[in-house]
């Protein structure tokens, strides 16, 4: 069974009951100094004679000198001030290398409940697990063999139903990302994923249609079908709309849902294809903010499009030359196969447009430029000047890391084909790769505000984990989305 997110509680004193206890460390004069409520103060007697260190994502444990039953964990702050963001990832540290504790108090001194939130935040980021298809405990760095936490309590003055409530919403949100994109791709083929978006938007006030590949052939979604047909695994495209009573805006979210991705015809090296399960998760990522948005009830209308399908090579598979009519009627060459998710998100773009939003904001895995551009912390934002910019402050208020990038117009030359209205890539092309695809997308968003974000640098963690960030799927967008949401639901 999948695992549960643990309990949440906001309190005036620390529980005599908890395994662990986190405290905080930050640097004076070049020495470690415990960063914690009054009644830990003591420890600054012995932190000395540990390892404990003020930089971050160190994190030292050690048994508390005053109470044999707990523990002390030490978390490092850094040397700056000690902001929202600092909090979130110095908590998630801790909590991502916390093992056989099952309750946890948390003693930082909070001065505002924006701080207070950004540690409940962290707490439940850091403790993220998936162990569904391990036969017996992991130790790898993902953490599979750690006790799961089952209570948590921050101590702090600033208490609030909402913070909870909040905190919970987008830490379901990042564990329903990462566990679709952990789930290895031969069990979620593309009629599971459009299973498990409908099973997990069930209980919240959310409608779900699904067209099967007949209906999308006879509708005319040619990019999906066209990406879809080399597999034996069908394509899906999935609309969920959440539209409360009141609301002034509405946007449009749509992913790329590739559950996994062989390049197609245009096959990928056997080192590149692997983790190309990854592939599905602009479409995870859009199914998850929009469940984390009607849980909250926030008044805004959100519709998010899944457009999902399997990119494999086989006798029925879309050739290279090939033209595909996609929805709403333009032409594209396929002159790459593996440059596939472009094609379903302009499906998905078109339906999306066609139900006039006041925004549009696509989300995918779509270019490997992108990692060239901005390397594995930085997403790229491309699109409408003021809408980047408005959605990239939400990102930041929301502690995610996004950079806007340019849409220069002479890259649409690049794409005209002698066959159809446009090509699908530049083969032999490599500058700017991720702008040439955003160029692409933009030929199916029409006149409204569009943003479009190529997670391809950020959505997978290959290396050491961070933060409240380990090792595989990182969830990234999801926060930005939701504080997005909030943002323009208040206007």
């Amino acid at each position: 069974m999948p695992e549960t997110l643990p309990s949440l509680r906001l309190l005036s004193k620390l529980p005599a009951s908890v395994d662990a206890v986190i405290v905080g460390v930050t640097d004076r004069d070049g020495k470690p100094v415990v960063f914690a409520l009054e009644e830990f103060e003591y420890l600054n007697e012995v932190i000395a004679r540990t390892d404990a260190r003020s930089a971050l994502d160190t994190v030292t444990r050690i048994p508390d000198p005053r109470d044999d039953r707990r523990s002390i964990i030490f978390t490092g702050l850094g040397s700056s001030d000690v902001t929202p963001d600092v909090l979130r990832d110095a908590v998630g540290a801790a909590v991502r290398k916390l093992s056989g504790a099952k309750s946890l108090g948390i003693a930082l001194p909070t001065a505002s409940i924006d701080e207070t939130a950004a540690i409940a935040e962290g707490a439940l980021l850091g403790g993220y697990t998936f162990t569904q298809f391990q036969s017996k405990p992991n130790t790898s760095s993902g953490g599979g063999s750690r006790t799961p936490l089952s209570a948590i309590s921050i101590v702090t003055q600033h208490k609030s139903k909402t913070v909870i409530d909040r905190s919970r919403a987008v830490a379901t949100a990042a564990k329903l990302v990462k566990d679709l994109v952990n789930t290895p791709p031969n069990v979620l083929s593309p009629a599971e994923l459009a299973a498990r978006a409908t099973a997990a938007a069930k209980p919240l006030p959310i409608r779900v249609k699904v067209w099967d590949e007949k209906q999308l052939e006879r509708e005319g979604f040619g990019g999906i079908v066209g990406v879809g047909q080399g597999s034996s695994r069908p394509p899906r495209l999935v609309r969920l709309a959440y539209s409360p009573a009141k609301h002034k805006n509405h946007i449009a979210l749509v992913g790329k849902g590739i559950t996994f991705d062989t390049g197609g015809l245009s096959l990928k090296p056997a080192s590149s294809m692997l983790g190309m399960k990854y592939d599905m998760t602009g479409a995870a990522t859009v199914l998850a903010a929009i469940c984390a948005i009607a849980s909250l009830e926030l008044p805004i209308a959100v519709t998010a499009w899944m457009c999902i399908a399997e990119n494999m090579p086989s006798g029925t598979a879309i050739r290279p030359n090939d033209v595909l009519k996609m929805y709403g009627g333009k032409t594209v060459e396929v002159t790459n196969t593996d440059a596939e998710g472009r094609l379903v998100l302009a499906d998905g773009l078109v339906a999306a447009e066609k139900e006039k939003p006041s925004l549009i904001i696509d989300v995918a895995t779509l270019t490997g430029a992108a990692s060239v551009a901005l390397g594995n912390r930085y997403a790229g934002a491309m699109g409408d000047h003021a809408a980047v910019a408005q959605f990239v402050e939400s990102a930041t208020d929301a502690g995610e890391q996004f950079w806007p990038m340019p849409m220069p117009s002479e890259l649409a030359s690049l794409l005209k084909s002698d066959v159809a209205d446009l090509m699908n890539a530049k083969v032999g092309n490599t500058a700017g790769g991720m702008l040439v695809g955003a160029a692409f997308l933009r030929e199916f968003v029409g006149t409204t505000p569009w943003v479009h974000l190529d997670i391809a640098s950020t959505a997978n963690n290959p290396g050491g984990a961070y933060g409240f960030t380990g090792a595989g799927p990182t969830a990234t967008a999801v926060r930005a989305l939701i504080r997005h949401a909030e943002r323009l639901s208040s206007k």
